[in-house]
This record gives structure tokens, sequence and C-alpha cells, in this order.
């Protein structure tokens, strides 16, 4: 087996999610989600809601509640308009193939006081039979935890109570190795890599030290390069060979100590001697080796968020681009949005989700590969990117919109 297969097989992956009451998502349900999974769609179709979705559960479990509701405007702009009752999240995961699913289930509500988990849950059918068994049920910051590795009907049922309402259980009896299956998702959450990557942002000159992980917007691309500089000099070689391939003649990428202590970020040209400073590189440079820096993270986190990786980049990159991702899916589960077709004809119809909005004014989801006649188009050819672009989606066009796009089934 090789070391890919292996990687690929203790990757946990989200398999299914709901989302019900969050701003435009009313009630949206995606099945059977595969390790890169793309959001497609114009502006306000709801990419960015779905990508928030990630980010508020990550937050929830980084900062706590709290900050993640008062960050985004509480239930005022949060709830979906005209809805009543809590927000809920539900998504279905393995910890790696072929394991049981288990399925979470988060609802959060407000009254005066302020945000509250109202309820959270997590269960599992060990077997392909019977009904599903909760091994943790909280209300209110009260309930009940079985712990153990393999939790099951016969095992002890602990009460807990939480300090406060405010907390999320997985959250916080997740630090506790009696309950391996609650701190499994605990670590999953926490490890997810969330990226709103700027151009701008990778030209800082940071204090010197190396990073192993690429931040969120970016800034700290020197320290990561010095950190694969340091300690993995062949997993930099290989990032280097591939940026090289899609950036002519370049030659070299390096981060260089100051003297006052800071990172300079330097990259050199084949046909020159001298190397120019990072904030004089292009945007398209800079946002490839960032991009890179994430794709080939030696200790990958289990879950990345890109949001629209088309920009500043050359159309004819953009493929090749989603080939890499698709090749990262491997080691990690990746969640990204575009509304850029020429991303979107490197990716497979199973991979697409294309997003819209009902009469209603509430996005709605289809896969790619459920929309009638586009995997003969593929399999005649056709690029998927063309096919959306030429209409055959019958969505995901501001301009001709007319409905919800047939289903493959439908005669």
């Amino acid at each position: 087996m090789s070391q890919q297969a292996r990687v690929a097989q203790s990757v946990p992956r989200i398999e299914y999610l709901r989302v019900k009451n969050y701003r435009a998502l009313n009630d949206l349900e995606l099945k059977d989600i595969s390790p890169l999974t793309v959001f497609l769609g114009p502006n306000a179709s709801g990419k960015s809601t779905i990508f928030d979705v990630f980010a508020f559960l990550s937050e929830c479990f980084s900062v706590g509640l709290r900050k993640a509701w008062d960050r985004r405007g509480r239930f005022k702009e949060l709830r979906t308009r005209g809805a009543d009752g809590p927000i809920v999240f539900e998504l279905k995961y393995r910890e790696k193939p072929k394991s049981p699913i288990i399925a979470y289930h988060l609802s959060i509500d407000e009254d005066p006081k302020g945000p509250y988990v109202a309820e959270e849950w997590l269960h599992w059918r060990r077997h392909s039979y019977g009904k599903p068994f909760q091994f943790l049920d909280f209300q209110q910051g009260a309930g009940r935890v079985v712990s153990g590795e393999m939790p099951d009907e016969e095992d002890d049922r602990i009460d807990e109570k939480l300090d406060s309402r405010e907390m999320l259980a997985v959250n916080t009896l997740g630090q506790f190795a009696r309950h391996p299956r609650v701190s499994a998702l605990r670590r999953f959450i926490t490890s997810w890599y969330l990226s709103y990557l700027t151009a701008e942002s990778t030209r800082g000159v940071p204090e010197a030290g190396p990073q192993e992980r690429l931040s969120a917007t970016g800034d700290n691309l020197p320290n990561v390069i010095q950190s694969l500089k340091e300690q993995r000099p062949e997993r930099l070689k290989q990032i280097l060979s591939i940026l090289s391939s899609r950036v002519p003649r370049l030659e070299k990428v390096d981060a260089d100590l100051m003297a006052d202590g800071r990172l300079l970020l330097q990259i050199k040209d084949a046909p020159f001697e001298q190397p120019i400073l990072a904030k004089f590189a292009s945007d398209g440079t800079l946002k490839m080796l960032a991009y890179l820096t994430v794709l080939y993270d030696p200790d990958p986190p289990q879950l990345v968020g890109i949001e629209e990786p088309e920009n500043h980049l050359h159309p004819r990159l953009l493929p090749v681009l989603a080939e890499e991702c698709r090749i990262a899916s491997n080691r990690t589960q990746l969640m990204v949005t575009t509304h850029s077709p020429f991303f979107v004809n490197g990716l497979r119809p199973k991979e697409v989700w294309v997003l819209y909005r009902d009469e209603k004014g509430f996005t709605q989801a289809r896969r790619a590969a459920d929309i009638q006649g586009i995997n003969e188009f593929m399999a005649e050819g056709a690029k998927l990117g063309h096919l959306w672009m030429e209409g055959y989606f019958r969505v995901g066009d501001p301009f001709t919109d007319s409905g919800p796009p047939r289903d493959s089934g439908s005669s």
C-alpha cells in the first residue's frame, strides 16, 4: 500500500451536512460529500455563507460561542429572515474509511441573556442494523455522556453539568482522554484551516521564527518557508519544483533573516543574479506559492477551506490548481468556493455543487453529477466549466437563471 493510500485511510471525512436558519441557508442539505468539494455559483448565491458555516463552527471551538456569535451580529444578522427557532447544524462524518458514521448535531438559540447551546448530541450506529445510539446528549449545559473507545447501550451514562450553557459539550468533554470518540471530533474541528488569503498580506516582513502552518491571511508566509527550509527541505524542494513549472524561470524562494530580527521573503528568477523582494513579486506568484504550502503541508489540517482561489491567478493555471487540490484531498478534506469556469474545468461532476437562490431567496444546491445531461456531455469530452457557462446547469448564471436544474433522473 502506498503512503498516500495509508494517509487517506486515516483522514476523517464529512459526508453529510445540513444547516437550518443560518442566513440564506434556510434548510440546506448536502449528501455524499466528496473529499474535494467545490461550491460554484455567482455572487450572492450562498458560497461564502456555506464557507462561513465551517468558520463559525471552528470559532465556537477556538474562541467560544459568544465571540463567534457577536462577530456575526447575533441573531439579528445570523438567523434566516422570517424564520423562527434555533440555528441548527448537523454533520455526519467517518473517522476513517469504513468506520461507523458519527452524527453531530448542534442547535443554538438566544434569549435576553445571550446565545446558548439549546441542544447538542452525538450518535452512531456501530452495525449495519439497529437504531443509532446516542453517546452524548446535552441541553443548555447539562446532560449525559458515555465514555470508552466504543460507547454502547450497555455502558454507563455519566451525568455532567458544564459551567455555562454557552459552552459546547464536545469542546469541553473532548479534552478528557476518557471520552475518545468525543475527543476525536474535537480534534477534527479544532484542526480545520480556513483560508482568506490575499496576495498583499503575503508581502509583509514578520518577526523571524519558523511556523509550521500558514495563517488564514497568509501574512506569515516567510515563517512557513523558513520552517520548511530548516525542518522539511525535501518538501520545500517539491513545492518550489511545482511552483517553477507554473511560473516560468522561477529559480529560488528563500526567507532571509534581517539585522533587526525580521524575515524577508525573496524570489529569484533564473535570468537575474539578484533575487527580488516579495513586495515586488507578482500577486499570482505569491498566491500560488501560498496555496502550495497549504496543499503540500507535511502535517495537513484535517479540513481545508479555500475561498475563491482564482483571484490573481492566470486562467490557464486554474485547472492545474484544481488537480493539485484533488491530490491534496488524499491527505485532507477540501472545501473550495469559486465562480471561475476555468477552475471548474479541472473538476469532476461529483465534486461540484451548484448553488442558486429559490423563489423565496433561500440558497439551494444541486450536485453537477445529478443534473440531467452533464455526465453524458462529460463522457464525450466536454469541460465542466464550459457547460456551466453555456447554460447547461440552468442555474449559476446571474443573467439566465430559470429555476432549479433538472435532475438527471427526470424525463
